[in-house]
């Protein structure tokens, strides 16, 4: 029994140290048809020249000022209600509020 645990266990150092490679990585270079990978950036250009500021435009004539408006018609009274009826018998009593509580 000793013997079959340690053969096992090396099986298994064997089985797990063989999945540990390393990949190889393959360029492949690009066919004679299409483009190659770009170039370093170039310098920068230089500067261009400033240009001369235009003249400013004339300024416009004013407009003529408006006429006022008409002043619009005023409008008639109205008539006079009639007077009401006088009350009747019905006397209204008004209760005061209940004095509040103090907590």
């Amino acid at each position: 029994m000793n013997r079959s645990i340690l053969m096992i266990a090396l099986v298994a150092a064997l089985a797990l140290s063989a999945c540990d490679r390393q990949p190889t990585v393959v360029t492949v270079p690009a066919p004679a048809s299409q483009p190659g990978p770009p170039g370093p950036q170039g310098a920068p250009g230089a500067t261009g020249q400033a240009g001369e500021a235009g003249q400013t435009g004339y300024t416009g004539a004013t407009g003529d000022k408006g006429q006022p408006g008409y002043t619009g018609a005023t409008g008639d009274t109205g008539a006079t209600g009639k007077a009401g009826a006088p009350g009747g018998a019905t006397t209204v009593i008004v209760e005061p509020a209940p004095p509040p509580t103090s907590n």
